[in-house]
């Protein structure tokens, strides 16, 4: 090795090994794919070491660049830090926050004012958003996302694995005399709810009525569809019909009496709700204690009591 490393490589490999894939380092660093590759390939001719093993679009760190890349995670950290500074920026005051759609849509967006009577001023920037997110090129800090598959490079916490209920307006089962068995159900208008791209792994009416030991018919199927969670459950509150509402979503509304559980049935989900954080975010207090009101939060909904009494 000759001469001094580029601070530019460095910076590539650092962005790269982090991110672990050429393209989130070239969204951070605002150049193209290419160019980090090249950046890193000259790295590697200068420093006499390779660095990455490179298969299909990700990249894996060699022991080489293992070796280093530690220190260089905490001296560019430290770098930004400093820049942060001289720029007068303070991220101790602010925070990104990325969350589905139904998540930002009403659930969180109530809850944030109890935050923020916590913990005094903060900045927060709230994205509801669906997989995948661009962790750098948005400097997210926080990702809520159903499921542990989506960000194997990024820090990753279980929080709750949540169930879906039959729920309805108190006036809807009314007109059932006030309770309804799994066979009445059927003759009862059922509110579905179009997942989007996880419908695979959510549960549906007719997952339900299986679970039941109903055999499928198109009765299921027939309806009212809304188009998010929090629409289906929208629906059930204005006496439309009986959705299959979360506990996230549900559980206050079913203690203020505004949804009722029809029966005690209840599927739960396939996967968890997992908090995801980028390697820059994990150890700031802010995002620590978010993370962790943010959990409780979500814990306290999906155990109510209310749900099951």
């Amino acid at each position: 090795m000759t001469g001094v490393l580029s601070l530019r490589g460095l910076q590539a490999f650092e962005a790269a090994a982090r991110s672990g894939s050429f393209v989130a380092a070239s969204e951070e660093l605002g150049i193209s794919a290419a160019a980090v590759s090249q950046l890193i390939r000259a790295l590697e001719e200068q420093a006499g070491r390779k660095l990455f093993h490179r298969a299909n679009r990700r990249v894996v760190l060699t022991e080489a660049g293992m070796d280093v890349f530690p220190q260089l995670l905490n001296a560019f950290a430290d770098l930004r830090s400093v820049a942060r500074e001289l720029d007068g920026g303070d991220r101790r005051s602010s925070l990104v926050i990325s969350v589905a759609p139904s998540v930002a849509m009403g659930w969180l967006s109530a809850r944030l004012p109890d935050f923020l009577r916590l913990h005094g001023s903060v900045d927060i920037s709230l994205r509801g958003e669906d997989d995948p997110v661009p962790f750098e090129r948005e400097r997210i800090d926080f990702r809520l996302s159903y499921g542990r598959s989506h960000y194997p490079q990024h820090h990753v916490e279980d929080i709750v694995t949540d169930a879906v209920y039959p729920v309805c307006s108190p006036a809807f089962l009314d007109k059932y005399g006030g309770a309804l068995s799994t066979e009445s159900m059927l003759e009862a208008t059922l509110i579905h709810t179009d997942w989007g791209p996880s419908a695979a792994s959510f549960p549906s009416w007719r997952t339900w009525f299986e679970k039941a030991g109903l055999t499928p018919n198109r009765q299921m199927q027939r309806g009212i569809t809304a188009n998010s969670s929090m629409a289906a459950i929208d629906f059930a509150c204005g006496g439309l019909g009986i959705a299959l509402g979360q506990g996230l979503f549900c559980a206050d509304l079913v203690e203020a009496g505004r949804l009722v559980v029809a029966t005690k049935q209840r599927l739960l989900l396939a996967n968890p709700y997992c908090i995801y954080l980028p390697q820059r975010s994990a150890n700031r207090p802010l995002v620590t204690s978010f993370k962790a009101w943010f959990a409780a939060e979500c814990v306290r909904c999906v155990e109510s009591p209310a749900l099951v009494a």
